[in-house]
This record gives structure tokens, C-alpha cells and sequence, in this order.
């Protein structure tokens, strides 16, 4: 007896959903996968468009099967009534969903005999290997990531310093604000969208998720961290540069200099076979050996306290994880390598890249300079 893959979600929203079929709609549909055959049920609205788009074997149109699944009965079929027939067809009494799938669904069908049983993330396995047009999409976003980053850089480096260390652009403070706009702008130009980018200074990078707000200040660290999905698509880019306008104390430029150190730490460990929990923890013996500690201090968490990296595709965090609780990489994974040191008596420093794990190493698809001071 066969077992069915189903999903009923919208793909613009769902990310197995879109990887399993590239169609985007903003209304819900029904997927299911049966022997590796891959079909969708479609309404009018769109089942032409998805027979024309739909990375799919079949396409099978609502109101054709509500027509049939309603034969001799009263009233219209539902949703599950849909689902119902079409499965009886099939012969299916198993169902797999994923972890996100609708209970009220998941009751519907188990009333009707069905056994559904959500299975954990990856849903689709194959999602962990990127293929030659995944890689080549998520450099296209990365590129416009770095040319909106580059520019918001130049923008900090063009400001007059203060006397009370305020950064001046064209006689007007430079704030937070105005610099995550320019970038957003920048990338929505070349179809990227940008949401939550971070740009958080001095002890604000402290919260390492702290999108950031107000004036940005001379001597203190400025971590952005830009994070866009390309509207076209749909692969992320994920990319972290730490810079300072004028001079980095001496505990920041050690900071600096350490999670730079970190990450290379990573590229010569990286590669297929590779335990990603063995990678962070040879990140976090080398910053303890420097005296960079982490735990509880003065009531928040200092340190080194997330983790080093993670896999990027059409979800901004998938799998896999290096981390503590890491996964073992395989050649054609494309993760980050993120590591970060934060303190509240300098601020943060991270510095993130993107890589593509290879049988005996990893390549590096990040272009974008390290420079601490601007």
C-alpha cells in the first residue's frame, strides 16, 4: 500500500509547498506525491497558470472532481471530500503531512479512515542539496545583497564626526532608519525584498536580533545583518559586515579580529562528512582561549551565544545547523558561517558569509570585504 505526501497550504507562504511544485499562488492548494508522482488540485481561477508553471506531473482541475466526487449526492463537496476521492482512487489509506499541516485537516481525514502522521523537517529531503539552479539563484540574491550593503557602507564613511561623536550626512544625523531604507530601496530595485534587516549600533548588537533604531554614533561598532528573499525566485541571501566610522577601541578591534579568525576556523573545517556541532565547538574553544567568555553577566547573555551557521535556500533558516546541537554536512549544502562576540561594554561584532559545502571543502560565495574601520 502506497503512502501520500499531501500539503494543503499557499506557496507563497509555504516554502516545501513552493519547492515542490515552483508555482506561486497567494490561495490555498492541495499537493500530495505518491511513488514520486507529484500532481495538485487546482481551482479554475488557477489551473490553467499551473498547468502552464506548476514543476508538477498532473494537474487536476477542482470543479471537474467536484463534479465527479458529487455524483448522486446533495450538496457541494469540501475541500477533504476532494482530497477523500481522489485518495480512494489511489488506493491510500496512509497520509504524511508536515509538521505545520492544519489540524483541523489532519481531524477531517482521520475521520475518514485515514492515518496521518507529520513527519519532522526537512519534509523533503532533497532540499538540504542544492542543485546547480538553486546555487546560481542564491548568488543572485547575494550580489544584490552586497551592493546594497556596500552602499550603506559608503554612506557611513562619507559622514562628518561630531564632537559628541554624532554622524553627520549632509548636515543631517544618520540614523538607523535612513540607512535601512536606502538599502531596502536598493534592493527592491533589483527585486529583492528585504523585512527586519538589522542595523543595530553599540550596545544595541548586544541583543544579537535587535533590528536597531536611532542615531548611529562614531567609534562603536554598527553590526548589519541583511537578509532579503528575491521576489522572482524566492532564494534568500544572508550576509553580516561590523564596521566602525572613525576608531575601534582596542577590545573591539580584538573582537573583530577573532570572529574573523572564527570564520576561518570554519572554512578549513567545512566539508562533506564534517560534524557541524565539532565546528562550533572549536569556534567557542578559540574564543574562550582569547578570554572572550560567554554566559550570564550583569542579567543578559555575553559572549558567543548563538550559533555558527545554518542553511539558507527558500526559507532564510533551514537545514542544516552548525551549532551545538549541529548536523553532519554533505556536499551541495549551502549554509552560513555567522560567528559573533558581544559584550555590553563594547557592543557586537559578527561577521556572516555564505558557503557551498563540497566533498572536500567548501567554496566561498561571498564577495563582500571585511573592514572594520570606514
Amino acid at each position: 500500500m502506497s503512502i501520500a505526501q499531501l500539503i494543503i497550504a499557499d506557496s507563497e507562504k509555504n516554502a516545501n509547498l513552493y519547492y515542490a511544485t515552483r508555482f506561486l499562488a497567494p490561495d490555498s492548494f492541495v499537493f500530495f506525491r505518491i511513488n514520486g508522482k507529484k500532481s495538485v488540485i487546482m481551482s479554475d481561477l488557477e489551473v490553467d497558470r499551473a498547468r502552464s508553471q506548476a514543476r508538477v506531473d498532473e494537474v487536476l482541475s477542482f470543479s471537474r472532481l467536484a463534479q465527479q466526487a458529487s455524483s448522486g449526492k446533495n450538496g457541494s463537496p469540501s475541500m477533504m471530500d476532494i482530497v477523500d476521492f481522489v485518495f480512494k482512487e489511489r488506493q491510500i489509506k496512509e497520509i504524511e503531512v508536515p509538521g505545520d499541516f492544519g489540524v483541523v485537516y489532519a481531524d477531517a481525514l482521520r475521520k475518514r479512515g485515514y492515518t496521518v502522521t507529520p513527519k519532522p523537517e526537512p519534509f523533503f529531503p532533497e532540499r538540504v542539496i542544492k542543485s546547480k539552479e538553486e546555487i546560481e539563484a542564491l548568488t543572485e540574491s547575494l550580489r544584490i545583497t552586497e551592493d546594497a550593503l556596500a552602499s550603506a557602507i559608503e554612506l557611513i564613511s562619507q559622514t562628518e564626526i561630531k564632537p559628541d561623536k554624532t554622524l553627520v550626512l549632509a548636515g543631517k544625523p544618520l540614523t538607523v532608519e535612513l540607512l535601512r531604507k536606502t538599502m531596502h530601496l536598493s534592493m527592491m530595485e533589483q527585486e529583492c525584498v528585504a523585512q527586519h534587516t538589522i542595523i543595530a549600533p553599540g550596545i544595541q548588537a548586544v541583543d544579537p536580533h535587535n533590528e536597531g533604531s536611532g542615531p548611529l554614533r562614531a567609534h562603536e561598532p554598527i553590526v548589519m545583518d541583511v537578509f532579503p528573499q528575491h521576489a522572482r525566485t524566492r532564494y534568500y541571501a544572508d550576509i553580516t559586515r561590523t564596521v566602525v566610522r572613525g576608531k575601534a577601541s582596542p577590545k573591539i578591534q580584538k573582537m573583530f579580529d577573532a570572529v574573523k579568525h572564527g570564520q576561518d576556523i570554519a572554512y578549513a573545517t567545512i566539508k562533506e562528512g564534517a560534524d557541524g556541532g565539532a565546528i562550533h565547538k572549536a569556534i567557542d574553544d578559540y574564543f574562550i582561549s582569547l578570554g572572550f567568555k560567554t554566559g550570564e553577566q550583569n542579567g543578559r547573555m555575553q559572549g558567543f551565544f548563538h550559533g555558527t551557521g545554518h542553511g539558507v535556500g527558500v526559507e532564510i533558516h533551514e537545514a542544516p545547523r552548525i551549532s551545538a546541537k549541529g548536523d553532519i554536512l554533505k556536499a551541495g549544502m549551502v549554509v552560513t558561517v555567522e560567528p559573533g562576540l558581544y559584550y555590553e561594554d563594547a557592543g557586537g561584532i559578527r561577521i556572516e558569509d555564505m558557503v557551498v559545502v563540497t566533498k572536500t571543502g567548501c567554496d566561498l560565495m561571498t564577495k563582500a570585504p571585511k573592514i572594520l574601520e570606514v
